[in-house]
């Protein structure tokens, strides 16, 4: 049977919910705001994207989410509503189940915890309601920001491959994976 995938959850601080139409705007906003941030990581930023492309990304997240392709979270500031975080559940295999989150923080937000406290949400839920085995999270080796946060919650380094791909610059990179497979070693 398969699990019921949660349109939202919550923390602390954080509304962690489904993608909406409602959201692009605002997103639209967070990724131009976090753009000299994005562009050394993320192979999408290296390009100028327009608020056409964002609502067209939100549409088709929206469509992978009903499919259980790909679970695309956004988390929102619980008393503000602002959008804060763009996360999910990516690479999935269900027949594990497998999960890898990623992640991007809006510039303004960053240093706040807000990235860690909702990652260790979706872990949460990816272990307790989607019956996950593994959860990895894969980041550039370079990157120490965002290999911080699996560090933080207990998650253990795999390994490193080596120029495994490209940066959105072109140059060889190296990555990172992390994974947590025991619920318990949570932090």
């Amino acid at each position: 049977m398969k699990p019921v995938i949660p349109e939202h959850v919550a923390s602390e601080r954080l509304v962690i919910r489904c993608p909406s139409l409602e959201d692009s705007a605002e997103i639209y906003k967070a990724t131009q705001e976090s753009m000299n941030e994005l562009i050394p990581w993320m192979p999408w930023a290296k390009r100028s994207l327009t608020p056409e492309d964002t609502e067209e990304s939100v549409r088709q997240a929206i469509a992978k989410f009903v499919t259980r392709e790909d679970l695309r979270y956004h988390f929102h500031h619980k008393e503000t509503g602002k959008l804060l975080v763009c996360s999910g559940l990516h690479r999935i295999d269900w027949s594990l189940p497998k999960f890898e989150i990623g992640y991007w923080c809006r510039t303004s937000e960053q240093g706040k915890g807000y990235v860690t406290e909702g990652v260790r949400a979706l872990t949460e839920m990816a272990f307790g309601r989607l019956g996950a085995a593994r959860v990895e999270i894969r980041c550039d080796d370079l990157n120490m920001k965002s290999a911080a946060i699996p560090e933080r919650l207990g998650f253990s380094l795999e390994g490193i491959l080596k120029h495994d791909s490209r940066s959105p610059r072109g140059e060889l990179r190296s990555t990172r994976i992390y994974a947590l497979t025991d619920f318990t070693t949570l932090k």
